[in-house]
């Protein structure tokens, strides 16, 4: 049976809509918002997996045919997904995971697909509302709806869902993810904005959020199926109780080891011993190697909250407060445009910047725009397997890479100056040499020095921080600079990025069921403080950019020329402009606008070519003195270029002073010459004059040599 819901939702309609589409999936909902439309369908296996993780998949593509369009390149047709698909995707898994029941082992698919995109309204955030239904419908054991929204501030007033027009004036762009109880997921950008009106966005957010689950609760009433037959998958309790009556002593002395290759080799050590044990006992407990592990990780995870809520006390000995040991160097690489080495702790990432021209914009065919979008600034993120001491292929770039690059280069990205006054494509990329929590924030901080570093004028330096939560019952516990054990086995991880003024970049992932006010606002508190003390220790290193830029970065210099002198500097086909970047070395890029773009090495080479075209499409100007070559010579003067394609006669009389028999025995074809502009005449015609060109020099150098040379 199809059924459609229809309501007004932030000033426009928004319909859900099931029992037409995708009929063979467990669930499926088609939402569409504007004229944006969107299809999730949800699958599960019957049988429980035997991974060792729970195996949910989020899949959200977009078809270019909902914006009217065909796929570039050779290949006519979607390929690997975009970066805008898989940061979407894991927009939707990181709400929806900690929403399934423990112990839930069957691999569950959740497929988004966009099907029409009116350019205005963002399918992101109606994709999480379509995949809710679609779960909640489902065969599927989920605990309840779920909704997301993006929330927007233009001139002090918050948006619900804005449009991509409304986006481009606002200083907030969150997504804000949650049940009708609390929040899950937050993930976003601002424009140095303080941490209570953060919190006021997330407010504004969760109150939308709680109108769109009262919404799905009225369309699932009919439509949702029992749920399917499954229990736990958990250990033997028979194993449980023997590896806890070995093990718990020596995780709770492991855990006292602040280094975290010593700790991670202790627990290796534990659990090889526990399994010896256990199969000299019982040769049939050598096949439960792995469920050995899984109690051990659940006996590690129980003593570290323990230990963290009882006594304070954290794995690597600090407080709940203290940020780790920061070291930071900058101009570590000498070629590279700017570079800094950025350690927390046993976090260490490399943050390198280059400095490249328009023709190094990263061109983007999306479905949200009707033209190709470019784009000026790039933070790439990398995390090979020796920092975390594996050996492991390397592949193809993972979709965390992608994210966390994406949540620093959002924390960056408000800081750099406009392109107009700094016409550069900035790229950055950071290696990450050592992880032990929090790396995508010691990109933000490497990135900021080596923004600085490189001589980019950067607003204000910027910092970021992982803040984490231990929370059972009313028992609580935040934890600032949180360390990668504490982020496996703790109940958040809360990025938090800014300058001194406010907040740039934001993302909140939790595990249990959702965050209320009260402890959101104590984590951005205590973010705002380790913050600050950060930006103060990565001051000592570099406190504001440098005064200039590499030796090695191109200069660029920009001029805004009339559009009617493009073809100009142009020539035919292209002659021009190749004799200029030849002759001066630079390169030049001109946009229709009649902005022009010199990127040069060297001042010296720039400075040249930006005469070259000032001298061509600049007017003839009467009064000054010019030097070019002769065109031609007649019997009554010579013909002289004293712009590119622009000549005029200087007559036979004012070649020299007195009187000339001959042009040729003053000027020949070729020769290159300083004349003066007397006069132009209502033809357009310019009367040059050697004579008065040379006097003016004889003047200003003071002496009679030029002079006499004109006699």
């Amino acid at each position: 049976m199809i059924q459609r819901l229809e309501r007004q939702f932030a000033g426009r309609t928004l319909s859900l809509e099931v029992g037409r589409m995708a009929k063979l999936a467990h669930g499926a909902c088609l939402v569409q918002y504007g004229d944006t439309v969107v299809l999730c369908a949800v699958t599960v296996d019957d049988k429980p997996t035997k991974l060792p993780f729970f195996p949910l998949t989020i899949e959200y593509r977009e078809r270019t045919y909902a914006a009217g369009k065909i796929p570039g390149g050779f290949f006519k047709r979607e390929g690997r997904p975009s970066e805008k698909e898989i940061l979407s995707a894991r927009q939707i898994d990181r709400p929806i995971r900690p929403l399934f029941p423990d112990g839930f082992m069957h691999e569950t698919q959740i497929a988004c697909f966009i099907l029409s995109a009116d350019q205005e309204n963002d399918a992101d955030v109606l994709a999480l509302v379509g995949a809710s239904v679609a779960l909640c419908m489902s065969k599927v054991p989920f605990s309840a709806p779920v909704a997301a929204v993006r929330v927007g501030r233009i001139k002090d007033t918050w948006l619900i869902n804005p449009t991509f027009q409304q986006l481009q004036y606002s200083d907030v762009d969150i997504v804000v993810a949650g049940t009708a109880e609390a929040l899950t997921m937050v993930e976003g950008a601002a424009i140095e904005v303080p941490e209570a009106e953060i919190l006021e966005a997330l407010q504004v957010g969760h109150q939308a959020i709680k109108e769109l689950c009262a919404l799905q609760v009225e369309l699932i009433g009919a439509h949702s199926v029992p749920d399917m037959q499954w229990s736990p998958v958990e250990p033997d309790a028979t194993l449980r109780a023997k590896v806890e009556a070995l093990a718990s002593a020596r995780v709770t002395e492991a855990l006292t080891l602040s280094d975290k290759q010593e700790r991670n080799q202790a627990m290796a050590a534990v659990t090889e011993d526990v399994v010896s044990t256990l199969t000299d006992e019982d040769s049939e407990f050598a096949s439960h190697a792995h469920a050995v592990g899984e109690i051990l990780r659940s006996i590690e995870k129980k003593t570290m909250r323990r230990q963290i809520l009882s006594k304070g006390e954290r794995a690597d000995g600090r407080g709940l407060d203290d940020i780790r040991p920061i070291t930071s160097e900058v101009g570590v690489l000498p070629r590279t445009h700017g570079s800094a080495l950025f350690t927390r702790g046993q976090t260490q990432a490399l943050a390198v910047v280059t400095l490249g021209t328009s023709r190094d914009e990263q061109r983007i065919d999306s479905i949200d725009s009707r033209e190709e979008v470019t784009k000026s600034f790039m933070l790439h993120y990398n995390f090979p397997p020796f920092s975390v001491g594996e050996a492991r292929p390397f592949r193809g770039t993972s979709r965390r890479e992608i994210g966390h690059g994406n949540l620093a280069e959002r924390a960056i990205q408000s800081l750099l100056p406009p392109y107009d006054a700094f016409p550069y494509t900035i790229r950055i990329v950071s290696d990450i040499l050592e992880s032990n929590g929090s790396s995508s924030m010691a990109t933000v901080c490497g990135a900021s020095l080596a923004l600085m570093d490189a001589g980019v004028p950067v607003k204000a330096p910027c910092a970021g921080v992982a803040m984490g939560l231990i929370k059972e019952g009313d028992e609580v516990a935040v934890l600032t600079d949180i360390l990668g054990l504490e982020d496996a086995l703790g109940d958040m991880d809360f990025k938090v990025a800014g300058t001194r003024k406010g907040i740039t970049s934001i993302q909140m992932d939790i595990k249990i069921e959702g965050m209320n006010e009260k402890i959101l606002k104590e984590a951005l508190e205590r973010a705002r403080t380790g913050r600050l003390r950060i930006l103060d220790l990565m001051g000592q290193a570099l406190s504001e950019p440098r005064s200039d830029l590499s030796q090695y970065a191109p200069r660029i210099i920009s001029i805004q020329i009339n559009p009617e002198k493009i073809g100009e500097i142009i020539g035919p086909k292209g002659k021009t402009i190749r004799a200029i970047q030849e002759e001066s070395g630079a390169t030049i890029d001109i946009d229709d606008s009649g902005l022009v773009k010199i990127a040069a090495v060297s001042g010296e080479a720039g400075a040249r070519a930006r005469e070259m075209i000032e001298a061509i499409v600049k007017d003839p100007e009467i009064g000054r003195i010019y030097e070019g070559p002769v065109k031609n010579t007649t019997t009554f003067g010579a013909f002289v270029e004293i712009m590119p394609g622009t000549e005029g006669l200087c007559h036979i009389s004012e070649l020299r002073e007195g009187r000339t028999e001959k042009t040729e025995d003053v000027l020949k074809k070729g020769d290159i010459t300083r004349v003066k502009l007397l006069s132009i005449d209502e033809k357009g015609r310019l009367r040059l004059s050697r004579k008065a060109a040379l006097a003016e020099d004889a003047l200003a150098a003071g002496d009679g040599s030029n002079a006499e040379a004109a006699k």
